[in-house]
């Protein structure tokens, strides 16, 4: 009987352990590279106990065209006012934060800045505060002897703010109150997702016609002391995806889970033939 000699490219019993080895890290550090950092997705990592004032102070923003204005008044003769509120005819159709259509009525800044007032006829007001436009309603009022102290209520129909990204329901969000935060507007669009980038969230302003782009951390406290946390109407907040959001829909993402069990397979397989 001839004597067989060993093969030399079969491999030896310690080769296939430290190729064991080598798969067993392998897998290991894929499967590490797969959990979600914590701090990543959560707001204001370590902060402590604090206090911050309220920046709304002399936040009133001035009247720009084709805002639509709201605009009520009343004195002490109702039937004189009722013609003074029977003008507000301007039409338009605004996304809500549920989403759904509504209708409001008011007075269109037009493209030179103007509005038209019943008796008082073209009043400016692009570059005016709601109090400045307030005031001269009311004291043209008085001085032409229309009313006798009247009330005179300015609202915005039109104050929105955008969200869009990486946000449960993005939207565009009409606010009644005419003021909000950036963590509010965030809450009225269902949260940040997982993959959302929370320390680079950016921020949308234009004014004098000059667009700012702003980015702010969740993460850190100056988000608080920040000048842009509260918001002005047509903001637009973008919320950037992470690269797990990148990665997931990338094609090895879809090849990992496959490779991963091809991996172990050849492991057990080796185990046992060895």
């Amino acid at each position: 009987m001839k004597n067989f000699k060993k093969p030399l490219f079969l491999p030896s019993r310690g080769s296939f352990k430290n190729f064991r080895l080598i798969i067993l890290i392998f897998i290991s550090v894929i499967s590490l590279s797969a959990c979600v950092n914590v701090k990543k997705a959560t707001y204001f990592n370590d902060i402590p106990d604090s206090e911050f004032k309220s920046r709304f102070e002399n936040m009133e923003s001035v009247i720009k065209e084709n805002d639509l204005l709201s605009i009520s008044v009343s004195s002490l003769n109702p039937e004189a006012t009722e013609v003074f509120n029977a003008s507000n005819v301007s039409v338009t159709q605004t996304s809500t934060a549920t989403g759904t259509t509504t209708q409001a009525s008011g007075y269109l800044v037009d493209h030179e800045g103007f509005i038209r007032f019943p008796f008082l006829g073209t009043l400016k007001a692009a570059g005016k505060t709601k109090q400045e436009l307030r005031e001269e309603i009311t004291k043209e009022l008085v001085d032409r002897k229309l009313l006798l102290e009247p009330i005179v209520d300015i609202r915005y129909l039109n104050y929105r703010v955008s969200v869009l990204g990486e946000v449960k329901d993005p939207s565009v969000l009409t606010i009644p109150s005419e003021k909000v935060t950036l963590l509010e507007a965030l809450g009225l669009a269902g949260d940040l997702t997982v993959y959302a980038k929370r320390d680079n969230i950016l921020l949308i302003r234009e004014e004098d016609n000059v667009k700012k782009l702003v980015r702010l951390d969740l993460t850190s406290e100056e988000i608080f002391t920040s000048p842009y946390y509260n918001l002005k109407s047509n903001d637009i907040i973008y919320v950037e995806a992470n690269k797990s959001k990148v990665a997931s829909t990338s094609r090895i993402n879809q090849w990992l889970p496959i490779i991963i069990s091809s991996l172990s397979l050849a492991v057990i397989a080796f185990d046992r033939f060895l």
